[in-house]
């Protein structure tokens, strides 16, 4: 063990750097140039040649290859490349490719008969007939699909059956088994043929081979929820929601609204089952006790007795509670039992038709027909209310009713009236059919008539709300305003936080010239509908009448940030910058006017009035020269050109004055031919073009009004006409509003309009530009 173990010598005299210029001469390469045999196989091939021990020692003093001198061991080199032999380069032409070999031998002919053959063969046919299952399922011929997918899972089970004889059990191609049993199993559910798809998945699911087989647990509860068996539907999803990892978000998030979507449509199924048990809840009501079986005077007498007790009260009190549950449950349940309100009430109407509660089948249908109302299907409303019309009194009139709500809504008055008068006549207490037909008297202007038809609908019935606010219409047209403030107020009291009521108070105290009034109580309609831009603009009028300008444009401001296409509130907003001074503020109101009335002249000068006024008198300009090119007929834009360019010295000032003295030429010619033709027509023309134009002013000033109250009260009938009832409060399914309340529209008052004589005086004034 100490052999391998060299001490160190002890010596004083040991040099640290000593050996370090010692080296094997073997390495020396600076007298290669001296030796003659290294020149000479550096020159020639002489150096190919294997040299012999002696020589190669004898020409560089180099030991051969793994040769051992001084303890030094010389590495391996190789004499010649890898794979590469001169021998076999000798005698030999170069044919990289062996193309002198001649052809290759043939492959070996397969035998068509072997088991593999076989076995491919049948795989091949198994895959082309599930390609074509899948084919003819697309193109809608399932039970083509269904007899493929059947071929393809019995041919797949003589494959296996031969694989098995075969090769070993491991070697069987799984994936096509799976592929044929779902597809078979899918085909199956498509034909309606759930027992048999759901047999098919359960021989998928398993089976252990099969890996993520679970998830068709999910195609197993749609089967069942097809069934509507809920239960194990849910069950299913939950079972399939387990085998899904919560990596895949997307599939577990689908299974989950599954689940949510049977969890409905088990409540549509119990929904249909207390509906069911609801109607099917005894009254215990004898009405032929009620009814005189024979001509004894005695008994008649005792029967009227019993008419109208007590216990004969209690029943009809009974009998109507359990009318308006059932009555109310079908309205609550039939738009959502099933895909749509239409079958829902439909099977209402089914199920009540076979119980006790027969003559409330009726009421269902009409009840149908007020969804469609509100859905704004007015022909399948019409289609069911007509059937209707040809049933018993009762009903009958509800139909009517309804039908001529219908007609008024569509401005067929006519119609209107003709069915409300059969409404009125079929059940002369109904206060709907008398509201209607007062609708229509209203629609005729015969105000005091309609009156009366709404006062007898309050005398039937003193809580129709529809009838005390049309007569409070009534009144107002026929200038009654103390009558029709008392009763909006009255209604009022009813309808606590009625817009509509509110402003028709509002606009009768206006009508009293009491502003202060109208005031307070357009705040209260502002505080049920705060962005109501007709409102608000209402406000900024009555502020502006009062005389308190900041007030007035804050409510402008407000009804033009709602609604920036009024124009009437542009116009104010751009006058009260122009009133003080903010010209820059003026142009961006103009400019939108503008824009929303390009066909108005006015709007572009007063943009350019504006410019003008504020000096940006080179904008000014352009805007002149823009819109003379718009309105090249315009006099009132030539005069302020000529001046504005003679102000700043321009050469075009010539020309504009020439096309000015043009225009007013041909309008004083113009003028001399109207002022001829009337002094030639009659005094009577001359009345009848003035009552014309005592109309046309009229229409004016109505168009000027406001057209818009709030989104609410935009769909609601047209100005000063009356509400629109269609109600029964004895059937309750007769009632339809299909508008809502109506509202009776403001007068608009006089708002601080520009037009375009005041600002052309105006803007012609020698101090509008400097000299």
């Amino acid at each position: 063990m100490m052999q391998n173990v060299h001490l160190a010598p002890e010596t004083d005299e040991d040099d640290l750097y000593s050996g370090y210029n010692d080296y094997n001469p073997i390495y020396d390469i600076e007298e290669l140039e001296n030796d003659a045999a290294f020149q000479q196989a550096v020159r020639t091939s002489h150096g190919r040649r294997p040299p012999s021990k002696t020589s190669l020692a004898s020409s560089i003093g180099r030991p051969m290859t793994g040769a051992i001198q001084d303890g030094v061991t010389r590495p391996m080199t190789a004499v010649r490349a890898a794979g590469f032999t001169k021998a076999a380069l000798r005698g030999s032409a170069f044919d990289p490719l062996s193309q002198s070999r001649g052809p290759a031998s043939p492959l070996e002919a397969k035998k068509k008969d072997s088991p593999e053959e076989k076995i491919k063969q049948l795989e091949k046919e198994v895959n082309e007939l599930v390609e074509e299952s899948c084919i003819a399922n697309s193109c809608g011929d399932l039970k083509l699909a269904l007899e493929k997918a059947k071929d393809a899972g019995r041919k797949e089970r003589v494959l296996v059956r031969q694989r098995e004889q075969v090769t070993t059990p491991e070697n069987i191609n799984l994936d096509l088994t799976y592929s044929v049993l779902f597809n078979l199993a899918s085909q199956y559910s498509l034909n309606e043929m759930y027992a048999e798809a759901l047999n098919t998945y359960q021989v998928i699911v398993k089976n252990k081979m099969f890996s993520n087989a679970g998830i068709l647990k999910m195609n197993m509860g749609n089967i069942y929820l097809k069934q509507r068996n809920y239960s194990k539907a849910i069950k299913f999803y939950r079972m399939a929601l387990d085998q899904v990892p919560s990596v895949n978000k997307q599939m577990r998030i689908k299974i989950m609204q599954n689940i949510g979507v049977t969890f409905i449509q088990a409540d549509r199924e119990k929904m249909k089952k207390a509906f069911q048990k609801l109607i099917t809840v005894p009254l215990e009501i004898d009405e032929d006790k009620y009814i005189s079986p024979s001509d004894d005077p005695h008994t008649n007498l005792v029967t009227e007795a019993i008419k109208n007790d007590h216990l004969r009260q209690m029943e009809r009190e009974r009998k109507a509670m359990a009318e308006k549950y059932i009555m109310t449950s079908a309205k609550l349940i039939a738009p959502v039992i099933e895909t749509s309100f239409a079958a829902g009430y439909d099977w209402c109407v089914e199920v009540v038709k076979a119980s006790q509660y027969v003559e409330l089948a009726n009421d269902l249908e009409i009840n149908k027909a007020v969804t469609y109302l509100r859905q704004k299907d007015y022909n399948q409303a019409v289609e069911i209310l007509k059937v209707l019309e040809k049933k018993d009194s009762r009903v009958k009139s509800a139909a009517a009713t309804n039908l001529s709500a219908l007609y008024y809504m569509g401005k067929d008055f006519a119609q209107a009236s003709s069915y409300a008068d059969i409404a009125v006549n079929s059940d002369r207490y109904n206060p709907a059919a008398l509201t209607n037909k007062g609708n229509t008297v209203f629609a005729n202007g015969d105000y005091e008539k309609a009156a009366e038809f709404y006062k007898e609908a309050l005398r039937n019935d003193s809580s129709c709300t529809e009838a005390l606010y049309n007569i409070g219409l009534t009144y107002e047209k026929l200038n009654q305003l103390d009558e029709a403030l008392d009763c909006f107020l009255k209604l009022h009291a009813i309808l606590r936080n009625s817009a509509e009521v509110l402003y028709q108070i509002a606009n009768i105290y206006e009508l009293m010239e009491n502003p202060s009034q109208a005031i307070e109580w357009l705040m209260q309609v502002v505080s049920v509908i705060p962005t109501d831009p007709q409102v608000l603009s209402k406000l900024g009028e009555l502020y502006d009448r009062e005389g308190d300008k900041s007030q007035a444009f804050q409510y402008y401001y407000e009804s033009y940030r709602y609604f920036p296409c009024n124009i009437e509130v542009i116009e104010w907003l751009g006058a009260y910058y122009i009133d003080t001074q903010f010209w820059e503020k003026a142009i961006q109101y103009f400019e939108r006017a503008s824009l929303i009335q390009p066909t108005q002249v006015k709007w572009q000068l007063m943009v350019a009035s504006c410019f003008r006024r504020s000096g940006n008198y080179q904008k000014a300009l352009d805007t002149y020269k823009d819109t003379h090119r718009k309105f090249p007929e315009n006099v009132e834009c030539l005069r302020f050109l000529v001046r504005l360019c003679t102000d700043l010295g321009l050469k075009d000032a010539q020309e504009y004055a020439r096309k000015l003295k043009r225009l007013e030429k041909m309008k004083e010619i113009r003028e001399q031919r109207i002022k001829s033709g009337r002094d030639g027509s009659g005094g009577s023309r001359g009345k009848r073009e003035g009552s014309a134009s005592g109309d046309s002013g009229q229409n004016y000033s109505a168009s000027s009004k406001g057209e818009r109250l709030s989104a609410r009260l935009r769909a609601l009938p047209g100005t000063n006409e009356p509400y629109e009832s269609s109600s029964n409060k004895e059937i309750d399914a007769s009632y339809v509003d299909p508008l809502g309340p109506q509202i009776e529209r403001p007068k608009t008052a006089a708002k601080k309009r520009i037009d375009e004589d005041d600002f052309a005086d105006e803007e012609l004034g020698d101090d509008l530009l400097p000299e």
